[in-house]
């Protein structure tokens, strides 16, 4: 059961990780100024919100916890 479980996770790691990766590619596309007008204020609540759900979600591995509810990002 542990190995079908070890098989399980590495799937569904490398298929959301990649997806996060190709999101965060995209976050970075919208750097280009002559597409798109953002202030210093935008890229740093996109970064504070990025960092503190990366933070977030490392402690879930440090505590093994369960349960999780979504955060919806906005610049407003």
């Amino acid at each position: 059961m542990r190995e079908k479980d070890r098989e399980k996770f590495k799937e569904l790691a490398s298929k959301r990780v990649t997806r996060a990766l190709k999101d965060i590619q995209l976050i970075g596309n919208l750097a280009n100024r002559s597409n798109y007008d953002y202030t210093d204020d935008d890229v740093n609540k996109i970064f504070r919100a990025l960092q503190d759900e990366m933070n977030a979600c490392r402690k879930r591995f440090e505590l093994a916890g369960k349960g999780r509810e979504e955060k919806v990002f906005s610049l407003d």
